[in-house]
């Protein structure tokens, strides 16, 4: 990493008299997976569009590869786009829909190895409009990769895919990123933004309200600790139990510390902790957060 990709600063789009996107910097260091997330509404297909060159902005800069996106010429030919649906002609045969984006796109590559890299190599003389709904997917994400380009969009990329998919299709991301492309990622799927993100703007009503690793995202809200006690058992060094009953849940920014301390506590006086669950932040934690905070 340590050259910049992508560059938005203060961008602003409106629609009338609403605001999509307010005030919105970032940046994608090459070689990154970087996650675009937000919750319904939030402005990021809007932000997308704009920086891959199909919607104008109202203010504000964007830039890729230093240039702007609607200099095609500069910035077509290095960037990949999967979009959510593709529009292929029902019927083109898979073969000659890659082969019509390659030309387009003004990369270079075979088609054969890309239908390889999706599985669809046995399907390269079907039309599209025989194809799966999974097999179109594998399809978009074909015509992205073709030519390995720099900068690859992938827009709920394993939306319908099964689970031998998803792996293959993320399997072919990480080689990408190996040899130096440089991927955004949009989701419904956290734990995949969980896993494969280097990192994570999180978005809600127009702007963010996080950004940063996955671990600086997570550590924003407290993880927990349950467990139940048998009736007569003595009080443990932590937490209060829940009204009506011997269970206790607590809330604590140190997982670790705080777990011992309980374990080490269980064992000194021969208590059960029944039940017992402790389970880390997740992003999707971080995600709820925001949605049912009154106050954001």
């Amino acid at each position: 990493m340590g050259t910049t990709v992508i560059e938005v600063d203060r961008l602003n789009i409106s629609y009338g008299d609403f605001q999509a996107v307010d005030d919105l910097s970032f940046r994608v260091e090459q070689g990154e997976l970087y996650a675009l997330l937000g919750t319904n509404g939030a402005g990021k297909t809007s932000t997308l569009e704009a920086v891959e060159g199909h919607r104008p902005v109202s203010s504000g800069t964007v830039r890729v590869f230093g240039a702007k996106p609607a200099d095609r010429r500069a910035v077509r030919p290095r960037m990949g786009i999967m979009l959510q649906e593709s529009g292929f002609s029902a019927d083109l045969t898979v073969a000659e829909s890659v082969r019509l984006i390659g030309r387009l796109s003004g990369r270079e590559d075979s088609v054969d190895r890309v239908l390889d890299v999706v599985d669809l190599r046995r399907k390269a003389g079907v039309r599209v409009g025989q194809l799966s709904g999974g097999e179109k997917r594998r399809l978009d994400f074909a015509t992205a990769v073709y030519g390995r380009p720099e900068l690859i969009f992938l827009d709920e990329p394993t939306t319908g895919l099964d689970i031998q998919s998803r792996d293959a299709l993320w399997k072919a991301v990480q080689d990408l990123r190996a040899d130096g492309s440089t991927v955004v990622l949009t989701t419904h799927y956290l734990e995949e933004a969980q896993q494969y993100a280097d990192r994570v703007g999180l978005m809600h009503r127009g702007t963010f309200r996080h950004q940063g690793t996955v671990a600086e995202l997570t550590r924003t809200l407290p993880a927990s600790i349950s467990f139940a006690l048998s009736p007569g058992a003595p009080a443990p060094p932590i937490g209060a139990p829940a009204a009506g009953g011997p269970s206790y849940a607590i809330k604590t920014f140190q997982l670790q510390n705080d777990l011992k301390l309980l374990l080490d506590w269980a064992d000194a006086h021969e208590v059960e902790l029944r039940d017992l669950s402790a389970a880390p932040t997740r992003l999707d934690d971080v995600f709820r957060a925001i949605e049912t905070d009154p106050t954001r």
